[in-house]
């Protein structure tokens, strides 16, 4: 089984996209509704977090993890990787390289929670990879929270985001990357909002075209990943606009399950 966690129901955005492309492979979802957001909370308090998601996953049959929280890969991803024997990967690496492929004019967007953009990871990693590209960073705290509350298309969204992002179009940024797994089910008013010229890239879609290559690679390892029963979503608190938040993602009813007995 593939394991995904996130802070809330946005990570289910991977789930979806994984889901597009890996149809034949069961997923194990958790989302930590009754601690999100992560973006607000320090570092120390994310890894540990971090963690206890990532032993959960495993405990349920997870052969690999995708960390789909950015504030959660932007600080404990490493560290998942050495405490945990299997593969792991997360929304950020995958994002960059795409941002770095598309922009044009060496101007690149990020909007995330606080503790992404505090950590830097972005800005790091762009430059990285081309270090004459310019990353102008905007954090978006009150994002998550409207998203875990349904508040997809209220006008008061649309007016926080057009504040949001006004930085970023007077830095006349070609390309902006969604640094939070919440923000794709936002990307219609966030692409109005930037303009159409600027190319949006959904962090979501990235890390699922990454793993469908590392399978496609590792037949071993995807012999193990297709094996266990149907998918499962997990979280740590069930709200009825969690429910109606993930039938929208997914097109469909989603079955929660409430997990936080067994973390």
């Amino acid at each position: 089984m593939i394991g995904i966690f996130d802070s809330g129901v946005g990570g289910m955005t991977v789930a979806r996209a994984v889901e597009k492309v890996l149809p034949d492979y069961p997923l194990i979802y958790f989302g930590d509704l009754a601690r999100s957001p992560y973006g607000p909370k320090s570092p120390e308090k994310i890894i540990q977090y971090s963690r206890q998601n990532t032993r959960f996953l495993l405990d349920q049959g997870a052969r690999l993890i995708i960390i789909a929280c950015n504030s959660a890969a932007s600080v404990a991803s490493e560290l998942i990787r050495d405490e945990f024997d299997v593969p792991v990967f997360e929304v950020i690496t995958p994002a960059v390289r795409q941002a770095v492929e598309a922009t044009d004019n060496g101007r690149v967007g990020v909007i995330g929670t606080r503790a992404t953009i505090r950590s830097g990871v972005y800005e790091r990693m762009i430059a990285a990879a081309e270090p004459g590209i310019k990353v102008v960073s905007s954090a978006c705290p009150l994002l998550v929270p409207l998203v875990e509350e349904g508040w997809l298309d209220r006008r008061e969204t649309k007016m926080i985001i057009r504040r949001y992002l006004h930085p970023l179009k007077m830095q006349q940024v070609d390309t902006l990357v969604l640094g939070c797994t919440h923000y794709p089910l936002l990307r219609a008013i966030i692409q109005a909002k930037i303009g159409k010229r600027t190319q949006v890239i959904d962090s979501a879609e990235a890390v699922a075209v990454e793993l469908q290559s590392f399978i496609e690679k590792n037949p071993d390892i995807a012999a193990d990943l297709a094996a266990g029963p149907g998918s499962r979503y997990c979280v740590s608190d069930i709200t009825d606009a969690a429910s109606g938040v993930a039938a929208k993602i997914f097109g469909r009813k989603i079955n929660l399950e409430l997990a936080n007995g067994n973390l």
